[in-house]
């Protein structure tokens, strides 16, 4: 029997290995149709012609897409030079063409050396970003180009994998809101050629891997043999990077409702030294018996509190 037919609960996070050609909610709506229609969603969109991870969000595991947005992410990128697009990737109409001749190796190494770190990029035309409640992409399509502010955004490592003709392959570990195809471009700008992202596959959202992964046509797959609970990560193993804090059963009855937990009745922290000191990092909250209850983050008023951001368990059992 498949899990959809089955009276298992279905909640928790598969790894997608999302295929060129899929939307990234093509691949939710393939995966709620196969579970019967339970709520489905997924943490960080990959544009249709990109590859990679797409952690996909089951049931109550729809609640924790804000802790997973906030991961870094790795990618590969292959950067082509001499070519600048209206969209920064491939998938545009080309607006410049450059010869390369003159770029050596050596120069694409010092260029892509200054990308490290914090730095301001401004978001593409062609993008999900609003201003002024539009998003860019339809200003964009309706031939409009909208001034946007910078935005600062980390790149914690960049690496030249490969560097074949006017093809760079680029190893990118990145915070948060960083458009490739825009550091692409930049760099590009940088080198006097100008580029767009030729190709873009992502290899991690925090500790998610491709190794880990599963295209959507293994997921019908294992799905037809009653097996895809297997390849569902539960929320606590998912959010197993954060700490925890225990609780009684008795401070578990007033968390299930929403009610804050006082630091007198924590029992004991468990990994968790930046909130046990009360910072405000997420946190996972335990029952005695390993369950997990719920997400907060301790607040520093009258003598401390953990305040409940999510409730992941049902009001009753």
């Amino acid at each position: 029997m498949g899990l959809a037919q089955s009276c298992t609960v279905v909640e928790g996070v598969l790894i997608i290995n999302k295929e060129v050609g899929w939307t990234s909610h093509d691949v939710v709506a393939k995966v709620r149709h196969l579970l019967g229609e339970v709520k489905v969603g997924h943490a960080g969109t990959l544009d249709p012609a990109a590859t990679g991870v797409l952690p996909v969000l089951i049931g109550r595991g729809t609640r924790i897409a804000e802790y997973l947005v906030e991961w870094d992410k790795e990618y590969r990128a292959v950067l082509r030079l001499g070519e600048t697009t209206d969209t920064q990737d491939a998938t545009g109409t080309v607006l410049t063409r450059c010869t390369t001749d003159s770029v050596t190796p050596e120069a694409i190494h010092e260029v892509v050396g200054r990308f490290h770190g914090p730095i301001e990029q401004v978001p593409p035309m062609y993008s999900a970003v609003k201003v002024g409640g539009v998003p860019l992409y339809k200003s964009a399509r309706a031939g409009k180009t909208i001034a946007r502010d910078a935005r600062t955004i980390i790149i914690h490592n960049l690496e030249v994998e490969a560097i074949q003709a006017r093809d760079v392959t680029l190893r990118i570990v990145c915070s948060k809101g960083t458009y490739v195809r825009t550091l692409c471009a930049d760099i590009g700008e940088a080198l006097g050629v100008g580029g767009h992202m030729l190709a873009l596959e992502r290899r991690r959202v925090g500790p998610l891997t491709i190794g880990d992964a599963l295209t959507v046509n293994e997921i019908v797959t294992r799905h037809a043999l009653g097996r895809i609970g297997d390849d569902l990560l539960s929320l606590d193993r998912t959010l197993g990077h954060l700490g925890i804090a225990v609780i009684d059963e008795q401070t578990v009855d007033r968390v299930r409702h929403g009610a804050s937990v006082p630091r007198a009745n924590i029992l004991r922290w468990e990994g968790a030294a930046d909130a046990a000191s009360g910072a405000q990092v997420p946190i996972r909250v335990h029952n005695t018996s390993g369950r997990l209850v719920a997400i907060g983050k301790f607040q520093d008023i009258s003598g401390g509190v953990l305040k409940v951001e999510k409730v992941l368990i049902d009001q009753e059992i």
